[in-house]
């Protein structure tokens, strides 16, 4: 809780560093369009692998089998998608990195990591 309370605390602060060097940098026209370029194609994104992780959920549910996969697939896409439409490069970079299926394993593989660890010690 610690770490989560530290993140929320230090990623936008950095992000608004980093919106200020770009806007310094390449203008504020172009830091705003590259903002609101980054939300649509996050939501394009998020809006069609999300509807490919519930087909998918849904065959397997149909086949009788548990959606495990599926499962952390939507919670990275619901996450990464909320991160692209939150303003800022650090947060859409990471957005990215759980959209991306290549990247999101290794995301998937964390969560597991966690949720096995919390599951030690409930017993």
């Amino acid at each position: 809780m610690r770490y989560l309370m530290l993140l929320i605390i230090l990623v936008p602060a950095a992000d608004i560093g980093v919106l200020l060097f770009s806007g310094k940098t390449l203008g504020v026209i172009p830091t705003l369009s590259l903002i609101i370029l980054t939300g649509v194609l996050g939501a394009y994104l998020a809006k069609k692998q999300g509807l490919e992780t519930i087909r998918k959920a849904q065959a397997q549910l149909r086949s009788g089998q548990i959606p495990q996969e599926a499962v952390l697939d939507g919670i990275c896409i619901l996450v990464g998608g909320t991160l692209l439409l939150t303003p800022g490069f650090i947060t859409d970079i990471l957005g990215f990195l759980l959209l991306i299926p290549f990247t999101r394993k290794w995301f998937k593989w964390l969560m597991i990591r966690a949720f096995r660890k919390k599951i030690k010690i409930i017993k």
